[in-house]
């Protein structure tokens, strides 16, 4: 009976214990939760906190920064309207420069043709000089024979010559101005223009500032100076031979040759 009634305790005290712990246990579960839940709510009144406190922060640094952005705003408009008046200022420049050029161009060209009108108005007078002073020249009889021919030219040649180292050529003048049809004055007149008959020559016996060849003796010069005349001036001087003889200088050189033609 005692030995029941001990069990009976024993059992008892066990299910106290077994109670007690539950107990505890249920206790320490609710402990729990509720430092869990005052954790959370403590952590969302931080966190309401801190985002109020941003919020906040964020206004003061917007109410601090507004006026640099406001100043760089400024800044950059100022820039920007700087540059379109510099771009607008470049714009007229270059307009006035091309604008410039252009009336530099037109007066040059106006000069240019002023220029050319006047050449052409000089050449056209001198042409008509040429042609009255060509009428004095006087004309070359043919029609006497090559035997007469050639007797009255070698000695009027000889006598424009005397003295020159040319001299004692005239009967090579008249000769080869009779076979090639050319005047016979003006090979030698154009020797006094070229050389001083002979004086200056610049090649072995080129006294007519014949092409760039020398030749070795006055027969072979004069005939082919006058054979070149025939082939690429024609009978007599002219105006015109005289700009193709002598580009530089060609009315000097037509007025020069042609006074010592009239001298033949």
């Amino acid at each position: 009976m005692a030995q029941k009634r001990f069990k009976q305790r024993k059992s008892s005290f066990a299910a106290r214990v077994i109670a007690v712990g539950c107990a505890s246990s249920i206790l320490a579960g609710c402990i729990g939760i509720g430092f869990a839940s005052a954790g959370s709510g403590a952590s969302q009144d931080a966190a309401s906190f801190g985002l109020e406190s941003n919020v906040a922060a964020s206004n003061e640094d917007a109410m601090v920064s507004s006026p640099i952005s406001d100043t760089s705003a400024s800044e950059s408009l100022t820039k920007t309207a700087s540059r379109d008046i510099s771009q607008g200022i470049a714009a007229i420049e270059a307009e006035e420069e091309a604008a410039r050029i252009a009336a530099e161009e037109a007066a040059r060209a106006e000069e240019e043709a002023r220029i050319a009108a006047a050449e052409q108005a000089k050449a056209a007078a001198q042409q008509t000089s040429a042609e009255s002073a060509m009428g004095s020249l006087g004309d070359v009889d043919w029609s006497v024979g090559k035997d007469a021919f050639l007797a009255e030219w070698t000695s009027r040649i000889d006598s424009y010559l005397a003295g020159s180292p040319l001299a004692g050529q005239g009967a090579v003048f008249a000769e080869a101005a009779w076979n090639n049809s050319v005047d016979p004055r003006w090979s030698p007149a154009i020797s006094n223009t070229e050389s001083s008959k002979g004086e200056n020559c610049f090649k072995p016996y080129n006294a007519w500032g014949w092409g760039q060849s020398g030749w070795s003796s006055w027969e072979e010069a004069i005939n082919a100076h006058v054979a070149g005349l025939a082939s690429m001036y024609g009978y007599t001087i002219s105006y015109g031979n005289a700009q193709k003889y002598c580009p530089p200088n060609y009315d000097n050189w037509f007025k020069d040759t042609l006074s010592q033609m009239k001298m033949i």
